[in-house]
């Protein structure tokens, strides 16, 4: 359970630093016989503040329960 704590307490922390990432996605428009045409298609995934907050304190409570038994 101790890990538990510490792994939800660093995710956290990198969600404060990290307000989320983007990716490139590679679509298919159109396939014509032997012509393809694509297009790359940039996604964003992000997530609020208060899920960092949520994280760091669920891990010191897991944490906290943890020392107690």
């Amino acid at each position: 359970m101790k890990a538990l704590g510490i792994i939800l307490i660093i995710a956290g922390i990198g969600m404060f630093i990290f307000h989320g990432f983007t990716y490139t996605k590679k679509e298919n428009v159109a396939n014509i016989g032997p012509v393809e045409i694509n297009t790359n298609e940039d996604k964003t995934v992000s997530w609020p503040y208060y899920a960092g907050g949520i994280a760091i304190l669920a891990g010191i409570g897991v944490l906290a329960l943890d020392r107690k038994s």
